[in-house]
This record gives C-alpha cells, sequence and structure tokens, in this order.
C-alpha cells in the first residue's frame, strides 16, 4: 500500500484546495416583474414561468 514519503505542507493543502469555493448563484431577471430568480424556476414574486403562470403568487399577509 502506497504511503507518502513526507509530510503535504500547509501551503500545498491551501494552493490545492484553492479552486474548491463557492460562486455566487447566476441570477436572471423575470420577463414579468422584473426581479432576480434563479435561473429555470418559476418566479416566487410573480408566479411566472416561460411566459404563463405557473404558481398562483403569495397574498400579502395582515401582518405587513
Amino acid at each position: 500500500m502506497a504511503v507518502p514519503k513526507r509530510k503535504t505542507s500547509k501551503q500545498k493543502t491551501r494552493s490545492r484546495r484553492s479552486h474548491h469555493a463557492i460562486g455566487k448563484p447566476n441570477l436572471v431577471r423575470c420577463k414579468n416583474c422584473g426581479n432576480y430568480t434563479m435561473p429555470h424556476r418559476a418566479c416566487s414574486t410573480c408566479g411566472w414561468y416561460k411566459n404563463s403562470v405557473v404558481l398562483l403568487p403569495k397574498a400579502p399577509s395582515a401582518s405587513e
């Protein structure tokens, strides 16, 4: 079984992990209301997806 000959240094480990960071999510504007949403998902504000209503928008509650 293979065993490392030397301890891997912190610099070597951290430079290898430099590409593991999580990037920003891609956001697209809703064509109906203009709010930003995740791509390929119905808009949570107006309920539109691909030029049609697929979800009923949430009604504002009495506490708001």
